[in-house]
């Protein structure tokens, strides 16, 4: 039985060779599966110890590796008090919505001791992005990179790289940053600022007492600085849904162009607007008023840059396009947490078209609820 069984095989494979069909199987995607558990872990930074919420005890996050075209199953696991969703940022998400993450725009938080498994594949995307919380300020410390190669045997655009290094720009607090919101959202002032910039996780060396930057295992500073935050309040519950996000509805395939302006006269700051669901082209940008008779003219239509995140000029504006051919919910907001929670967000609901594969497949039996 064995040798014939091997001699099957030997067959196949033999087989596969005459007709040219072990590239097409060495190019074939596969599915991968991660677990996420969101759990509590003791981080020392700055000589201040706290406990943070975190995946995997891990902080930055874990890595994800996939491969274009390969399909994702990423089981989620709330084991904290505070809800969780999570943003695979810049995955087009084309017909699976339900695993794009914003908290109740287009899922209902997974709430403790519940899971939820976020369910999709990467279509015509290579690069690395990054996955987040998206659900209040607990993306302070619940973050990490996505890194997606080429399909086997498909090459680089550029010379192939000998290795891959995230490099990931975060901050750190000695505060509670869920009080720290609350603080600001009751007051409408603007909310406490981080202790640190971090690098990976870790403060740069400048910094006082941040040579030994690191979880409680590992030895403590000598010195304790003071935390230098006044922020008081309680773990906010996360459980109020938003309120104020204004909805547009485009038919499915609509062409869209969109102008965004800065209007602030006291402090002017760029926004870095984020638009969940699709790229899209900048096509022209500026600083004053947009002129809508004069900058159109000026409009880059022959190699516009692609992104899925923009920032808008201080005191000026800038002008996008993209095609409304993704069915479903899709956030757009100022990437700066606090804006967000200010308000600096709405959403696009694009309609289904005719064809199968232009409808929004219908919600996962395990999507959470409210």
């Amino acid at each position: 039985m064995g040798v014939a069984l091997f001699s099957l095989v030997r067959l196949f494979v033999l087989c596969c060779i005459t007709l040219g069909l072990i590239p097409q199987l060495a190019l074939a995607s596969i599915t991968r599966h991660y677990t996420f558990d969101v759990q509590l872990q003791n981080m020392t930074r700055l000589c201040h110890t706290k406990s943070i919420v975190t995946i995997n005890g891990q902080f930055p996050g874990p890595r994800i590796v996939a491969r274009e075209g390969d399909h994702l199953l990423i089981k989620v696991v709330n084991h904290v008090q505070s809800n969780i969703s999570i943003h695979w940022h810049g995955i087009r998400q084309l017909q699976t919505g339900w695993a794009d993450g914003p908290a109740y725009i287009t899922q209902c938080p997974i709430q403790t001791g519940n899971s939820y498994v976020y369910n999709f594949t990467i279509v015509g995307q290579r690069g690395t992005l990054w996955w987040h919380a998206h659900i209040s300020w607990l993306r302070s410390t619940i973050y990490g990179p996505l890194i997606i190669l080429p399909k086997r045997g498909v090459p680089y655009p550029f010379t192939k790289p000998y290795k891959e290094v995230p490099i990931i720009f975060g901050e750190w607090w000695n505060a509670d940053t869920e009080a720290v919101i609350k603080q600001a959202l009751q007051t409408g002032g603007g909310p406490n600022v981080s202790d640190a910039y971090t690098i990976n996780g870790l403060p740069g060396p400048l910094y006082n007492c941040s040579a030994k930057g690191t979880n409680v295992s590992q030895n403590m500073c000598i010195r304790k600085l003071l935390d230098s935050s006044k922020t008081t309040g309680a773990q906010l519950n996360n459980t109020n849904v938003s309120n104020g996000t204004k909805l547009m509805v485009l038919p499915f395939n609509t062409s869209v162009e969109l102008v965004l302006q800065d209007t602030s006269i006291l402090g002017a700051e760029s926004h870095p607007l984020h638009l969940h669901g699709f790229n899209f082209f900048v096509v022209g940008q500026g600083f004053g008023n947009f002129d809508q008779n004069k900058d159109p003219k000026k409009f880059n239509l022959i190699d516009p840059v692609e992104r899925n995140t923009v920032g808008v000029p201080s005191g000026g504006w800038v002008a996008i396009r993209f095609l409304a051919d993704n069915p479903g919910v899709w956030f757009m907001h100022c990437h700066l947490e606090i804006h967000t929670s200010w308000g600096l967000r709405m959403a696009w609901l694009v309609l289904d078209g005719k064809l199968p594969n232009q409808k929004l497949l219908p919600p996962p039996l395990d999507l959470p609820k409210c």
